[in-house]
C-alpha cells in the first residue's frame, strides 16, 4: 500500500478535529441538560472546542531567489487546478512575504500591503486589523487562469531613489553586496508590497493548514517581525536550495541568522535540494547519477548539521508535470511523494502530540470536576436516607426537632457566607498582582525602556546586552507570577480543607497553572532574536527605525505569550470559584430537599416510603449519569487522531 502523502494525511487531520469538536459538542449539551456545567466547565470545553475548530498549522517555505520555491508549492498543493497558480518564471518572484490561508469570514481575496507602511511605526500584526490599508483583489477560485494572474501581482515591484531604499529598509551603505542593483537612471527596484495575505477555499487551507512564502535573503532581513515571530512559529520550515549548487554563501547566511533550530525543535526543519532535474544527465548512467545526489546530500547535511533525512532532493518542476499529467513514473522519478511523507509525519506528528496532550489534560480536569458535582449529590442523597429511614415509626414531636434541627444548620451555613467573601478578598488581591505582572502595562514599560536603551548613542555594541537586560526582567516577572500563584494555590488547598471539615464539602484546589512554560516560551523568543543580533546586522541595529521595528515584532509576540499566561491564570481562578459556588448551590438545594420532605412526611403518613423510594430512584439515576459521563470523556481522549476517514477525499486527491 502506498504512503499516505501529506495532503491525505493532512485531510484525515481536519476530520478528526472536526469530529472531535462536535463531540465536545455533544458533551457539552449533555452536560448542560444535566446540570453539570459550571462556568469552569463550560470554559474549558469552550476552549478545547475553539482550539480544535480553529487550530492552524503553518508550514513556512524560505529560499533565496531561483531556487524553485514557488514551483515547489504548485507541486504540493495547487497540482489539482492543472496548471501553475503560484508565480514560478524565471528570475525573482515571491517579492513580497505571502500567506495563504482561510478565513471563512472574508470573501476569497488576495490582499496586499502597500510597501510604504514601512515608513510607518506599527508593526505587521497592527497592520492586519486595519483592513482597508490593504489592496484587495477578489479572486475566482473557479477560475485558474484568474487565480494565476491575481497572484501575479506579489511579485510587483517599484523603481525607487537609493535615499527611499535606504529609508525602507532595502538599501544599506555598509554592505553594498546584498543591495538591489542600481539602474542606469539611477533608481533600484523594490517590492511594490511589503506583504500579502491570499485567502482561498483551497481544501487544505480550509482544515488549518497555512503557507507562508518568504522571499529572500534581503528582503527577510528588511522585515523584523517575519524574521523574529513568523518563521520561529510555523510549525514546519522548508528550506530549499538549489541541487546543482548546493549551499551558497547566501543560502548559509539565511540558515545560520534566521532558520537553525534548537535541538527539540530540529524535526521541524526539512531541507529541500530541489531541481535534481537539472542533474538528470544523458550521458551519465543512473547510478552515476544518484551517485552524485547522495554526495550533495551528505554535504549539505553536513554543513546545515542536521541528519542526512532531513534532506530531501527533489524536482518540483518534474513533479509538478507528472502530477499534471498523471505521469505516476515521472513522479516518483520526481521524488515529491518523499517530501510529502516526511512533512506529513514532521508536521502532522507534532501538531497531534501537541493537541493529544491538550485534549488529555482538559477533558482529565472537566471529567474530575463534573464528578465532583455528582459526588457532592450522591453524599447528600446518603445523608438524606439516614435522616428519613431514622424517622421510620417516630411520632410528630421527632418530625418537628429534626425540622428544626435542618433549620438550625441551614442558619450556620448561610452565616458562614462572610467567612468564604473574606477568603474570596484575599484571593483576589493576590490575583490582581498576578495580573499586574503579566498584564499589558507592564509589557510595554519593559519595551519602552529597551527602546530607549536602543537609541543611546554608541548603543551598537551593545545591543545584545540591552535584549539580554530586558529578558532578564521579564524572567523576573513571569518567575514572581509563579511565586504569587504558589501563594493563592498554598492559601486555596487550606481554605477548601477547612471547609471540606466544618462543612461536608469535596472542594479541591484546581491544578496550579504551568507559568514555567511561558519562562520556556521566552527563552525561545530570545534564541529567535540572539540569532538576529549578530556582527552581520549590527550595523542596521545601529539605525534607530529598524530597533525600532524590531522591538515592536519582538512586542506583539511577546503579547501572545503573555495574553496565553493570563488566559490560563484566569481559567484557574473560574475552576476554583465556579466549584465553591456549585457546592454552595448544591448545598443550598440540598437543605431545601430536605425540609420539603420533612413536610411531606408531616402531612401524610404514605411520604416517608415514598421519600426513600424517590431518593432510592435518584441514587440510581445518578449512578448511570456517572457512566455515561465516563463513556463519553473517555470516547473524547481515545478517538485515534486518523480515524476518521476524510469526508472530502475526492476533492483533496485532485490536489495530492
Amino acid at each position: 500500500m502506498a504512503s499516505t502523502s501529506f495532503n491525505e494525511q493532512f485531510d484525515q487531520h481536519g476530520a478528526w478535529r472536526r469530529e472531535f469538536a462536535l463531540r465536545l459538542k455533544l458533551l457539552s449539551e449533555w452536560l448542560k441538560d444535566h446540570d453539570l456545567l459550571d462556568s469552569a466547565v463550560e470554559e474549558r470545553l469552550r476552549r478545547l472546542e475553539g482550539q480544535m475548530r480553529t487550530d492552524k498549522v503553518m508550514v513556512a517555505f524560505v529560499a533565496e531567489f531561483s531556487r524553485g520555491k514557488s514551483e515547489l508549492i504548485n507541486a504540493i498543493f495547487f497540482a489539482g487546478y492543472k496548471r501553475r497558480i503560484m508565480p514560478a518564471s524565471a528570475g525573482r518572484t515571491t517579492m513580497c512575504p505571502t500567506e495563504l490561508g482561510y478565513d471563512p469570514e472574508v470573501p476569497p481575496c488576495l490582499r496586499l500591503l502597500p510597501i510604504e507602511t514601512r515608513l510607518q511605526p506599527q508593526p505587521l500584526m497592527e497592520w492586519r486589523m486595519v483592513p482597508e490599508k490593504w489592496t484587495r483583489v477578489d479572486l475566482d477560485v473557479n477560475d485558474p487562469a484568474q487565480l494565476a494572474q491575481a497572484f501575479e501581482k506579489v511579485s510587483e515591484i517599484r523603481r525607487v531613489t537609493v535615499d527611499e531604499a535606504k529609508a525602507l529598509g532595502f538599501w544599506h551603505e555598509d554592505s553594498p553586496e546584498d543591495n538591489p542593483i542600481q539602474g542606469n537612471d539611477g533608481l533600484v527596484e523594490v517590492p511594490k508590497w511589503r506583504h500579502a495575505l491570499i485567502n482561498i477555499a483551497h481544501p487544505l487551507l480550509k482544515q488549518g493548514l497555512v503557507i507562508l512564502d518568504t522571499p529572500g535573503l534581503n528582503a527577510i532581513g528588511a522585515e523584523p517581525e517575519l524574521t523574529v515571530n513568523l518563521i520561529p512559529q510555523a510549525h514546519a520550515v522548508v528550506f530549499i536550495l538549489a541541487a546543482d549548487t548546493g549551499v551558497t554563501k547566501s543560502d548559509l547566511a539565511i540558515w545560520r541568522e534566521h532558520l537553525i533550530a534548537e535541538d527539540n525543535a530540529a524535526d521541524s526543519r526539512l531541507v529541500v535540494l530541489n531541481k535534481i532535474d537539472t542533474m538528470w544527465d544523458a550521458l551519465s548512467t543512473p547510478a552515476q547519477v544518484q551517485a552524485q545526489i547522495d554526495r550533495q546530500r551528505a554535504t549539505t547535511a553536513e554543513i546545515l548539521g542536521l541528519k542526512e533525512h532531513q534532506v530531501i532532493p527533489v524536482s518540483g518542476q518534474k513533479g509538478l508535470v507528472a502530477k499534471v499529467s498523471s505521469n505516476a513514473e515521472l513522479l516518483m522519478a520526481s521524488r515529491l511523494p518523499v517530501l510529502e511523507q516526511a512533512l506529513a509525519h514532521g508536521v502532522m506528528g507534532q501538531r497531534q502530540k501537541i493537541l493529544r496532550a491538550a485534549v488529555g489534560s482538559n477533558i482529565s480536569e472537566l471529567r474530575t470536576e463534573a464528578t465532583r458535582v455528582l459526588g457532592i449529590r450522591r453524599r447528600d442523597l446518603a445523608e438524606q436516607m439516614v435522616e428519613l429511614k431514622g424517622l421510620r415509626g417516630k411520632n410528630t414531636s421527632v418530625i418537628k426537632h429534626m425540622r428544626a434541627r435542618i433549620e438550625q444548620e441551614q442558619g450556620e451555613f448561610d452565616a458562614s457566607g462572610a467567612k468564604i467573601h473574606a477568603v474570596r478578598s484575599v484571593h483576589l488581591r493576590l490575583l490582581r498582582e498576578v495580573f499586574t505582572l503579566l498584564g499589558t502595562q507592564t509589557m510595554k514599560a519593559e519595551m519602552a525602556d529597551l527602546t530607549n536603551a536602543l537609541r543611546q548613542p554608541g548603543i551598537k555594541l551593545g545591543v545584545r546586552k540591552a535584549y539580554a537586560s530586558t529578558f532578564d526582567r521579564l524572567r523576573e516577572g513571569l518567575r514572581k507570577a509563579e511565586k504569587t500563584s504558589a501563594e493563592i494555590q498554598t492559601m486555596l488547598t487550606g481554605t477548601f480543607r477547612q471547609l471540606n471539615a466544618e462543612y461536608g464539602f469535596s472542594l479541591q484546589a484546581p491544578r496550579e497553572p504551568d507559568l514555567a512554560r511561558y519562562e520556556r516560551d521566552l527563552d525561545l523568543v530570545e534564541r529567535s532574536h540572539n540569532q538576529y543580533l549578530g556582527v552581520s546586522n549590527a550595523l542596521k541595529l545601529a539605525q534607530p527605525e529598524f530597533a525600532d521595528r524590531l522591538v515592536r515584532a519582538l512586542a506583539t509576540r511577546l503579547r501572545v505569550i503573555y495574553e496565553s499566561a493570563l488566559g490560563e491564570v484566569e481559567l484557574w481562578n473560574k475552576s476554583a470559584a465556579a466549584q465553591l459556588d456549585a457546592q454552595l448551590r448544591e448545598r443550598r438545594r440540598n437543605f431545601g430537599r430536605r425540609l420539603e420532605a420533612i413536610e411531606r412526611i408531616q402531612q401524610a403518613a404514605s411520604g416517608l416510603d415514598d421519600r426513600i423510594a424517590e431518593i432510592e430512584s435518584q441514587e440510581n439515576a445518578l449512578d448511570l449519569l456517572d457512566a455515561k459521563l465516563g463513556e463519553l470523556t473517555s470516547h473524547l481522549t481515545n478517538t485515534p487522531m486518523a480515524a476518521a476517514k476524510p469526508a472530502a477525499a475526492p476533492a483533496i486527491a485532485k490536489t495530492a
